[in-house]
């Protein structure tokens, strides 16, 4: 019997060991110090999916050419309770995104909130969002607009 529990307590000591390597990653890859603003972004594709859901889209830098981004928002689970469906838009549709972009400098971020062509703003699950409340765009913090 002392081996059972032995190998019972070293089981449960290797699955401890294990837990953190199971965790999910934090946001310590964007650089939350500044807020990127990426006015008249064109979706080129919208993912509702599990583990994030990503809103791909086109933006001219201020020198005319087409930067492609990639944001990434909290799971479908996480974002529905901010409002947002597989349906929230589509392709073609021109919005406004605010996110914390990668600290390599890459045009890859965490999105903060977004405002749709209605003028409808939907924030990220995250708990990253600056938005006050209203129409009026309001954030907090450095940004960079394109």
């Amino acid at each position: 019997m002392n081996k059972k529990l032995i190998t019972f307590l070293s089981l449960i000591g290797l699955l401890a060991l294990c837990l953190p390597v199971s965790a999910h990653h934090g946001a310590a890859a964007y650089d939350d110090s500044k807020e990127v603003v990426l006015k008249n972004a064109t979706v080129t594709k919208y993912t509702w999916a599990n583990p994030h859901t990503i809103i791909e889209a086109d933006v001219k830098d201020d020198k005319g050419n087409v930067v492609h981004w990639v944001g990434e928002l909290g799971s479908p689970s996480a974002i529905g309770n901010q409002g947002w469906t597989k349906a929230s838009m589509a392709s073609g549709d021109v919005i406004t995104m605010y996110l914390h972009q990668s600290k390599t400098g890459k045009p890859v971020g965490r999105i903060s909130h977004v405002v749709l062509p209605d003028g409808t703003q939907l924030r990220d699950s995250a708990g990253t969002s600056r938005v006050e409340g209203g129409n009026n765009g309001s954030h907090g913090g450095d940004s960079q607009k394109y």
